[in-house]
């Protein structure tokens, strides 16, 4: 019986190794096949959709091949500039209309220029907006009146901004290599002549950095330029026109300016008239009417002037004595006595 019993023992012992041996080979073969399925599934996964609400984006992704460049439009530097020109009835209603639609989009106004005459009725806007507000913005601008003109501009500058970003990282390491070898110097002229370099490195950063900047602002806010004119207003193109109606226009127009001139100078002139003129002619008045009161007295040894309505003095009437003609006899000198 013992011999039996160690037998059984060998054999379920011989069984169970056996078992556990298979099962760490299944789990082990489990694990290498899940580790393998999700590095497929990893490097076959598709890349994020692209962003909606950017103009002229398409949402299909990008190729699966490892090496091949990103070519969706979300991860592109795109700048977005855009001129617009709407006749309306009322400018300062529409660009007041205008800024409100920027400032809901959250955009702002960057430059404002109006001009409220009737005959020259006219605004010009610079709108900054999100880029991906910019083609909704463009489509609600164009409902304020008659769109005469709409110019859209793209600009892409990925490259550069891929530029600028390796030129930083490069900088940057130099900076702080500039850095270590500063903390390191030990002699005067080392310190002096490192602070300078690293001077020239900090300045270099920063330059590149304000690019990067600006590149940045110009990709995350769009620019607009909305010109509004009146019903009447003429734009440039249409003063280029000849004929009839063209010149009575700009005659109408010139006259207008002219009248309007001409009434600014004598309202900036009035309050001097008032002021000075009236005291000047009144004072012109009394000069005059003393001048009449006390006449000017006659010099000494004029004769009296003839009385006015009195008596004439007598003409003496006869014969004149009779002129005579020819050389006439010298007249003796006269001496004087001594």
């Amino acid at each position: 019986m013992d011999v039996r019993s160690r037998r059984r023992r060998g054999v379920l012992v011989a069984v169970l190794v056996a078992s556990l041996a298979a099962g760490g080979c299944s789990a082990a073969d489990g694990t290498d096949e899940a580790g393998s399925a999700a590095g497929a599934a990893d490097a076959g996964a598709a890349p994020p959709p692209a962003r909606a609400g950017v103009p002229g984006e398409a949402g299909a992704p990008g190729p699966a091949g490892a090496g091949a460049p990103d070519l969706r439009v979300d991860q592109r530097s795109i700048i977005y500039t855009g001129t617009m020109l709407v006749r309306v009835d009322d400018v300062d209603k529409a660009a007041r209309d205008a800024v409100a639609a920027v400032t809901a989009a959250g955009g702002f106004v960057g430059g404002d220029q109006r001009s409220s005459v009737d005959a020259d009725a006219r605004a010009e806007l610079s709108l900054r907006v999100p880029a991906a507000r910019f083609t909704g913005i463009v489509d609600e601008l164009a409902k304020l009146g008659r769109q005469e003109r709409r110019e859209i501009r793209t600009e892409d500058v990925t490259e550069e901004t891929v530029d600028l970003d390796a030129r930083i990282a490069t900088q940057r390491a130099r900076v702080d290599s500039g850095r270590k070898l500063l903390a390191r110097a030990t002699t005067i002229s080392d310190l002096v002549s490192l602070e300078g370099e690293l001077a020239k490195r900090e300045a270099d950063l920063a330059s590149l950095e304000a690019k990067k900047r600006r590149l940045a602002d110009l990709t995350a806010l769009s620019t607009i330029t909305l010109t509004l004119l009146g019903r009447d207003v003429s734009t440039a193109d249409e003063s280029t026109d000849l004929g009839f109606m063209t010149g009575l226009r700009g005659g109408w127009k010139v006259f207008l300016s002219s009248m309007t001139l001409l009434l600014t100078v004598l309202g900036a002139l009035l309050p001097w008239l008032v002021v000075l003129g009236v005291p000047l002619a009144a004072l012109l008045v009394l000069l005059r009417r003393r001048r009449r009161r006390n006449p000017p007295a006659a010099p000494v040894g004029a004769p009296p002037p003839p009385p006015v309505g009195g008596p004439q003095p007598p003409q003496v009437s006869g014969p004149q004595p009779p002129q005579v003609s020819g050389p006439q006899p010298p007249v003796p000198a006269t001496r004087s006595a001594p």
